[in-house]
């Protein structure tokens, strides 16, 4: 385990991802105490096996099929009935 500041970690990242991509941990600290840690990508998505995250459609297409409510069978004609058919405000654009 490798112990190292956040400030002396700014000026020596590139050699710290080195160490880190061949599976060294980091850990950083500030004033003695540690605030974070540098792992690899390998190692972290090992840690959190299930972060794969759907895509967005996905995601909808799987709550759709969860969901626990009725979808209404509605017609467009039905739709088309709540609209209000009443033309829209007069705006004055000369201002």
């Amino acid at each position: 385990m490798t112990e190292i500041s956040v400030a002396e970690a700014k000026t020596r990242l590139t050699g710290l991802i080195h160490r880190v991509e061949g599976g060294e941990v980091v850990h950083l600290t500030r004033h003695g105490k540690s605030v974070a840690v540098l792992m690899s990508e390998s190692d972290y998505a090992a840690m959190h096996p299930d972060r794969t995250r759907p895509g967005l459609w996905d995601a909808i297409a799987d709550w759709r099929t969860q969901a626990a409510f009725d979808w209404p069978d509605l017609t467009p004609q039905e739709v088309d009935g709540w609209r209000d058919p009443s033309p829209g405000r007069v705006v004055d654009w000369t201002d």
